[in-house]
């Protein structure tokens, strides 16, 4: 194996719309996941919860597989929010007609790594 890719933790089918949930990935972005955890818990954002909870998986799951590291070594290294089906639902309007109303859904894709060099 010539490069370590990661560790990872997938969130799929959230109901969260991907465009709200990405402008708080961008914030923890190649930071620290212990920096990040913090940043995430006193954001008021929906989609900071279910990010964060991701990234806690994700960190467990490298801690699981590599009893070697601390969570301080851990950074993360992509975060992805990918969009999800979306729910098709009837909005009956005034005059007899009807809107479309889109419930959009998220996965949301953490990968954590241990910081090299450093």
């Amino acid at each position: 194996m010539a490069e370590n890719k990661g560790y990872r933790a997938v969130s799929k089918f959230l109901f969260a719309s991907p465009t709200k949930v990405r402008p708080v990935a961008h914030v923890i972005n190649q930071k620290r996941c212990s920096e990040a955890a913090v940043i995430l818990e006193n954001m008021p954002q929906k989609g900071a919860r279910l990010i964060g909870k991701t990234l806690k998986s994700a960190v467990s799951n490298a801690l699981n597989s590599n009893s070697k590291l601390d969570e301080d070594m851990l950074y993360v290294k992509e975060i992805r929010i990918d969009e999800g089906p979306r729910l098709k639902r009837i909005w009956f309007r005034a005059r007899g007609r009807a809107d479309q109303l889109l419930k959009r859904m998220c996965h949301i894709t953490v990968v954590v790594d241990e910081k090299a060099g450093k």
